[in-house]
């Protein structure tokens, strides 16, 4: 199988070298596109950076990984779409994204970058993976080692389930994870933005802990646990939940 390597946290990010490792030490045929620089919070944005519509990229080399890589100046939303158009030497069989540097949790990946990679590839047709390492504001080293052994062990798992599949999985940042655990998503998320009046026609946004409790089985309660989260999502449907009768118009 091809896979597309990318992420949110640019090229440079050890995240990204992780998750390369595992999908090749898995056996797949590994090719990296990741932003130049960050690109967090930029959801399944396809605007290219470049004023005239082309998107630039250059060659790099990840240390120790015989794969090719690349650095392209756009978001991983964009990256993933021309993947899945045939670009970086062919569409792939899946798209992997990260490991991010924090957790991507309840209903806020609607703005991660790392998420909005996999549910590109969705829209296109193909299987894909985000994964995040719950590393808080104030937290020490990342471990990534450890969310690569969780992704060579979740990544067999996705190779089996239909095409198209897209799972979220977010790993504590802790030695001794507890295990996997399939995970609701919780209302919003562990960090949330506090807006803040600074005047002169300015707000600061500012990176808080939600103060919310945590609802078992969701994916913030279980990370709270040590316990590694899975779950599988679904990109943009349709809801026929709430339609009411339209009125008769023009009459």
């Amino acid at each position: 199988m091809r896979a597309l390597i990318t992420n949110d946290d640019g090229i440079d990010s050890p995240g990204l070298w992780t998750l390369a490792s595992a999908a090749a030490e898995c056996g797949l045929e590994v090719v990296v596109a990741a932003p130049t620089t960050q690109a967090s919070g930029t959801s399944a944005s396809v605007a290219a950076v470049g004023g005239n519509g082309r998107v630039a990229s250059e060659r790099r080399t990840l240390p120790g990984l015989d794969v090719e890589a690349y650095a392209v100046a756009a978001h991983p939303g964009l990256i993933s779409l021309i993947a899945c158009r045939g670009g970086f030497g062919g569409k792939p069989d899946v798209v992997l994204s990260g490991v991010n540097l924090g957790a991507n949790v309840g209903r806020a990946i609607l703005h991660s970058g790392t998420v909005g990679a996999a549910l590109t590839a969705h829209l296109n047709d193909v299987t894909a993976m985000a994964v995040s390492l719950d590393v808080g504001l104030d937290e020490p080293e990342p471990l990534w080692d450890k969310a690569g052994e969780v992704v060579r062990v979740v990544l067999p798992v996705l190779q089996e389930m239909p095409a198209a599949t897209v799972l979220s999985v977010n790993v504590p940042n802790v030695v001794d994870v507890q295990g996997l655990r399939w995970a609701e998503l919780a209302r919003f998320g562990t960090v949330q933005s506090r807006v803040d009046d600074v005047g002169d026609n300015e707000v600061e946004l500012v990176h808080v802990y939600a103060e919310e409790s945590l609802v078992p089985g969701t994916d913030t309660a279980l990370l709270a646990d040590g316990f590694a989260t899975v779950t599988a999502l679904r990109s943009v449907d349709r809801d026929v939940s709430s339609e009411p009768a339209l009125p008769a118009w023009p009459a």
